[in-house]
C-alpha cells in the first residue's frame, strides 16, 4: 500500500486559465475526458483533458447565467450533457460538445447544490433558502419540492439512488429514503455544521466534510461513522473519493489539499495551494484531482484558475 502512496510524491500540478474570477466548482463527466469549471464570472467551460497530458487543452465558454454559476455537475449516463445552478435562480442544461444551452429550468431561489442520481433520471438542486427541488430530466419539471427549516449544505444520492442524503449546517446528516423523502436517519454527525457529502464510487461509504476541521468516514450499510481523517484544521469545504475508493480528497482554507488513505485514515500527501479551496474532485477512471479555490492574482484581484494534480512530472 505504501508503494501506491509514495507515487504520489512524484506527480505535478498543471494550471488551467480562461474565467475572468474565481472558480467556484470543478467536475468530471463520466469517461473522465472533459472537466466542467463554473465561475463567478457568470460562465462554465468546458476543457477536454487528455488523461496522460498529451496535446494542447481546448476550451468552449458556456454562455448564458446571469449569476455566479455555483455548481456543476455532468448527466452519470452522457459524457456531454452538463448542468450548472446558478445564482440567478436557474439550471441550465448543456451540450458539452457545441457549448449551447438545450434547457433553461427556471426556479424559485438562488442556486448552490446540485447533483444527479446516478441512473440520470432525477437531478436535485439547493438554493439559499435551504428549499430542495427534484427535477424529472426528462420533462424538466420539478417532482419534489421540499423546503427546510434548517441549513441545508451540499446533498446526495447513494449509489444506488436508494438514500438521498442532506448535509445541515446544525452537524446533522439527514438520511431520506428515496423516492419517498422520508427521514430515515438524523446523524448527529460533527460538533459544528456539515458542509459537503462525498460517496465512495464503489457504494460501500459516504464521508461528510465539516466546519469542525473534520472528515468522518460513514458505511452506508449501517450508517456507523467508522473512523474520521483528521489532517485538515480549518472549515472543510469540499471533499471527494477517488475511482477506486482508496483515496479521499479533502479540502478547506488549509494552505494545502489533503489525500488521505480511507482505509488507514493516514494523510498520503498533500499538494500546497495559495488560497482557501472551494472544489476537489477526482478524476472517474484515472488519479487525476482537479482543484479550484480563491486564488488571487499579483495585483490581488481574482484569478480564475483551477489546476489538476496527478500528472507525470516532464
Amino acid at each position: 500500500m505504501e508503494e501506491r502512496a509514495i507515487g504520489f510524491k512524484n506527480l505535478c500540478s498543471r494550471e488551467y486559465q480562461g474565467h475572468k474570477k474565481k472558480v467556484h466548482s470543478v467536475a468530471w463527466n463520466c469517461l473522465g475526458t472533459k472537466l466542467a469549471s463554473g465561475s463567478v464570472d457568470h460562465t462554465a467551460r468546458i476543457w477536454n483533458i487528455d488523461p496522460h497530458g498529451h496535446g494542447k487543452v481546448k476550451d468552449i465558454e458556456l454562455k448564458g447565467h446571469t449569476d455566479s454559476v455555483d455548481q456543476l455537475c455532468w448527466d452519470p449516463k452522457h459524457p456531454d450533457v452538463v448542468a450548472t445552478a446558478a445564482g440567478d435562480k436557474t439550471v441550465r442544461f448543456w451540450d458539452a460538445r457545441s457549448g449551447k444551452c438545450t434547457q433553461n429550468v427556471e426556479l424559485s431561489g438562488e442556486n448552490i447544490n446540485i447533483t444527479y442520481k446516478p441512473d440520470g433520471s432525477h437531478i436535485a438542486v439547493g438554493n439559499k433558502e435551504d428549499e430542495l427541488t427534484i427535477l424529472d430530466v426528462r420533462k424538466y419539471k420539478p417532482i419534489h419540492r421540499r423546503k427546510f427549516n434548517y441549513e441545508v449544505n451540499e446533498i446526495a444520492w447513494n449509489t444506488t439512488g436508494e438514500l438521498f442524503f442532506l448535509t445541515t449546517g446544525n452537524g446533522t446528516v439527514e438520511v431520506l429514503a428515496y423516492p419517498s423523502l422520508k427521514v430515515l436517519h438524523t446523524l448527529m454527525a460533527h460538533t459544528a455544521g456539515c458542509y459537503c457529502i462525498a460517496i465512495d464510487p464503489l457504494g460501500r461509504y459516504f464521508a461528510v466534510g465539516s466546519a469542525d476541521s473534520l472528515v468522518s468516514l460513514w458505511n452506508v450499510s449501517d450508517i456507523l461513522c467508522i473512523r474520521t481523517f483528521t489532517k485538515l484544521e480549518w472549515p472543510v469545504r469540499t471533499i471527494s473519493f477517488n475511482h477506486t475508493g482508496e483515496y479521499i480528497a479533502s479540502a478547506s482554507e488549509d494552505l494545502f489539499v489533503d489525500i488521505s488513505n480511507v482505509q488507514s485514515g493516514r494523510s498520503v500527501h498533500q499538494i500546497p495551494c495559495k488560497a482557501p479551496m472551494n472544489s476537489v474532485e477526482w478524476n472517474p477512471k484515472y488519479n487525476l484531482l482537479a482543484y479550484a479555490g480563491d486564488d488571487k492574482n499579483k495585483y490581488q484581484a481574482d484569478d480564475g484558475v483551477f489546476r489538476i494534480f496527478g500528472f507525470e512530472s516532464s
